[in-house]
């Protein structure tokens, strides 16, 4: 039987990611990909990413956490999904900071400038195209050949690359994100050989130095209201092509999250909210068929 089976949740969203959190701290249990497909399930809690908190293997860490998107493949990293923990774990325990340990490395996390606001330090970018990873070689990731549409008119084309734990692709368009048909070409990027990991597809507007909106075709997870590490991908993209400033406020189709690309250090700060919407138990039959 699944360890999930029983096993309590809290279902919460990230600015309108959705996320199911599981702590597991107190259980020698595994989640498998089959596990996290059957919770996304019809009959189970869709999300879009599963976060779940095992015992920390760091000390000074409050967990280690394994993320998995509704696909069953994992993350390495989900700020939407960060700060939904942090939430869970902040109410519980009244503390004011705390410390995760994820694929992509520490996570710092503390509280926000108002109660309902929460930052996550999302670490270092990398841009080498090996790191995002490519699978050929880009000295200049600030824009690589790769386009939608005819040669001589393509309809997006020249995107910027970086990792945020997670490849990210983002496309510069001049205006609204939602003129354009994410849901059809976003598995054609997300799959491209160029990916050998896929990528995160991103459609990016700026609509001045201090605000850029945003759309995203989530790897793993398909067409999402929010996903965090894409809004930092395109803040530090922006910074890296001189189009935007350091701190930036970008606009999700679920709300709005404030980025920072700390000069002193490079690393990427994510603050906004979190929403609790219900807590309950994994019903079994849920994991009939899963081996």
């Amino acid at each position: 039987m699944s360890a999930l089976a029983n096993h309590a949740f809290a279902k919460m969203n990230g600015i309108g990611n959705e996320i199911v959190v599981v702590d597991m701290r107190d259980s020698a249990g595994i989640v498998t990909p089959e596990d996290a497909r059957a919770v996304a399930s019809a009959k189970g809690v869709p999300y879009d990413q599963l976060m779940v908190l095992h015992k920390p293997r760091l000390e000074g860490t409050e967990a280690f956490i394994r993320i998995y998107n509704n696909d069953g493949s994992e993350a390495g990293a989900c700020g939407n999904g960060m700060r939904c923990v942090v939430r869970r774990l902040f109410e519980t325990t009244g503390q004011r900071a705390a410390t995760f340990e994820t694929r992509a490395g520490l996570l710092n996390c503390w509280q926000g400038p108002a109660p309902d606001l929460f930052t996550v330090d999302m670490g270092v970018p990398k841009f080498a195209w090996q790191d995002i990873p490519l699978a050929e070689e880009f000295r200049d990731t600030r824009y690589i050949e790769l386009q939608i549409g005819p040669i001589d008119n393509p309809i997006l084309h020249s995107p910027s690359v970086v990792s945020m734990g997670n490849p990210h692709a983002i496309f510069w368009v001049d205006d609204d994100v939602n003129a354009y048909d994410l849901g059809r070409f976003g598995p054609l990027l997300e799959n491209h050989p160029i990916f050998p990991e896929r990528a995160n597809i991103t459609l990016a507007h700026i609509v001045d130095r201090d605000h850029i909106t945003i759309r995203t075709w989530e790897r793993g997870a398909g067409l999402t209201r929010a996903c965090g590490s894409a809004a930092c991908a395109t803040a530090v993209s922006a910074a890296r092509l001189k189009r935007a400033n350091r701190t930036v406020q970008i606009t999700l189709p679920g709300g709005d999250l404030t980025i920072e690309w700390r000069a002193s250090d490079d690393h990427v700060l994510m603050t906004g909210t979190a929403t609790f919407e219900f807590e309950g138990r994994f019903d079994p039959a849920l994991f009939a068929s899963v081996a």
